[in-house]
């Protein structure tokens, strides 16, 4: 592709972000400041039609770019924008916070307050921590697992067992987890529980290595791990308003999580911000919806994802930098927590 055809792209793709609406080639004549005229370039879109980049939604209008041509552009024609001072300041501030679950809570509502669309964060199932554990004898052969969440909340499980144990067993074992191992996640314990599992007994060790295979389980499940606010804001974009069909596939998606998880548990983890295309995969297939994502990290280990999820034409320029500056933000404050602090011992 030539610089002419590149930037009359450039152009359109910008156009119709903004506007939404297809862009003629009169009107695309007038925005390009190229010195050329309106027959010109219909033979240039009319290429870039061919290309894959751009398509006619209408025989008698203008053209709109498609998914292919997002691509391209985000890959390759974008310039980003550096955040302004103001903006930047309100995100440092807004998530200066203590406590984890309201560093994430607060970073999704600032993405979709700043971005006007949908803000998501994950975090990855293997970060997930627990703050206190303690065991509960039902019967013989079941014991009620009791987990207590950074942020408080009391998640139970029930765990099938071949033998009876002691009150002073249970409350023992609950209490060795709770000083050694408080604040890491369940796959950090299975780690270093591995390693001290020949300085315990047998019924002891057993049990823990239990606790620790259906506490991680339990967490995984739990549906803290996924934050999302502003959902309701996708619906004001014309794109999917327009279209009963749109707005209930959008809403299923919102309303499942499951997707949303999967697809930014797929996204590299190693790099910093990654865009996703609606319609690049069956996550997310709508083609009218883009992601725009970052991980964010404690003490150099990514724990999880944030992101913003609206419309492909969103202005990507301005996005872009709200999640990096957010997930860098998010990685700061947390990383400064106690409750994510490996060397505490106590909760």
């Amino acid at each position: 592709m030539d610089d002419r055809s590149r930037q009359l792209l450039k152009v359109l793709i910008q156009r119709y972000i903004v506007e939404g609406q297809p862009v003629g080639s009169r009107s695309l004549a007038k925005s390009s400041q190229l010195d050329v005229s309106a027959a010109t370039i219909r033979n240039v879109m009319s290429d870039l039609e061919n290309m894959g980049l751009v398509t006619s939604p209408h025989t008698s209008a203008g053209r709109i770019p498609t998914t292919k041509g997002f691509r391209l552009f985000v890959d390759n024609l974008l310039t980003v924008n550096p955040l302004n001072a103001t903006e930047a300041a309100i995100i440092e501030k807004t998530l200066d916070g203590d406590l984890p679950a309201e560093v994430i809570s607060h970073a999704a509502d600032l993405l979709s307050n700043l971005s006007k669309f949908a803000g998501v964060v994950t975090t990855s199932r293997k970060a997930l921590t627990f703050r206190q554990v303690e065991f509960l004898q039902l019967n013989e052969k079941r014991l009620l697992l009791i987990l207590v969440t950074p942020d408080g909340e009391v998640l139970n499980k029930i765990l099938k067992v071949e033998q009876t144990y002691s009150p002073e067993l249970l409350n023992e074992a609950g209490n060795y987890l709770t000083l050694n191992f408080s604040g890491l996640s369940f796959y950090k314990v299975q780690e270093k529980l591995a390693s001290e599992l020949e300085k315990l007994r047998k019924d002891l060790s057993g049990l823990m290595l239990k606790a620790v295979e259906e506490g991680g389980a339990v967490l995984s499940d739990s549906e803290g791990s996924v934050m999302i606010s502003g959902q309701k804001q996708l619906f004001n974009v014309s794109e999917i308003s327009d279209n009963a069909d749109k707005m209930k596939s959008v809403y299923q998606m919102f309303e499942q999580k499951s997707n949303i998880v999967k697809l930014l548990d797929s996204l590299p983890s190693a790099q910093g911000v990654t865009i996703f295309i609606g319609g690049e995969s069956s996550l997310m297939p709508e083609e009218q919806l883009s992601l725009v994502a970052s991980p964010f990290k404690v003490k150099g280990r990514v724990i999880g994802t944030l992101g913003v999820i609206g419309p492909t034409r969103m202005a990507y320029e301005r996005v872009i930098p709200i999640v990096d500056i957010t997930a860098r933000v998010v990685s700061t404050a947390l990383s400064q927590t106690e409750l994510f602090d490996s060397e505490r011992k106590v909760f």
